[in-house]
């Protein structure tokens, strides 16, 4: 069974897979899919990286689709890696997307990395609200209670290791990186710190989701 927690009176479970599954409203929530970042990294002369990042992470989307069975789906900003690695999917990726499209709401929220309408299917938006939940990419500072965001691939370090976190309080709730190769920022930055209260509460992924209050200093 998944661990579950309350957000603003809403059951939401966070999956081992960097997911949030919202059972009420049959809604799969990712953020930060960052597809086709190898690509981008070659064709600006960075490292190369094995190509396989957009095939992995489409294939655990697609288990998390098939394990949730959502009626809505919901990408939380950076999408791809940039609009040119979008474009430069290729026809199997392309047609993955459309077969977990088939039959379902799909939403692209706009990310920095993506900031506007591509065309690979589903609806692009620069926010949405669902009920007492407002889902944008980048956090805003003084937001309103019942923000979803991701951007900043939060990751907590326990007993030297490193895994990729939620990070939830009272008035906001943010998602880890979803994609493959997207790197992560320490839950106890300045930058991430300021976001949040000293209540807030990290669920770590992994093989099980594993709920942690979120140090106070760096």
């Amino acid at each position: 069974m998944n661990l579950t927690c309350v957000f603003r009176g809403e059951t939401l479970s966070p999956l081992p897979s960097g997911a949030l599954h919202w059972s009420a409203k049959d809604m799969l929530v990712v953020s930060d899919l960052h597809l086709g970042k190898s690509e981008r990294m070659a064709r600006r002369g960075g490292a190369l990286l094995p190509p396989y990042d957009t095939t992995e992470t489409l294939t655990r989307l697609s288990d998390d689709i098939q394990l949730t069975a959502p009626k809505t789906v919901l990408c939380l900003g950076d999408s791809f890696d940039d609009i040119w690695a979008a474009n430069a999917l290729d026809e199997e990726h392309l047609s993955t997307i459309a077969t977990l499209q088939a039959g379902r709401r799909w939403l692209w929220i706009e990310g920095n990395h993506d900031p506007g309408p591509l065309d690979v299917g589903g609806t692009h938006l620069a926010e949405h609200r669902e009920g007492p939940l407002t889902f944008r990419h980048i956090a805003f500072e003084n937001c309103e209670a019942g923000e979803v965001s991701g951007h900043y691939h939060p990751k907590a370090r326990v007993r030297s290791a490193s895994r990729p976190c939620f990070l939830m309080d009272d008035r906001r709730l943010m998602l880890p990186a979803y994609g493959c190769y997207t790197g992560g920022l320490n839950w106890t930055t300045p930058e991430l710190r300021r976001l949040f209260d000293d209540r807030a509460t990290a669920f770590l992924t992994g093989r099980k989701v594993l709920a942690v209050p979120v140090p106070r200093a760096a």
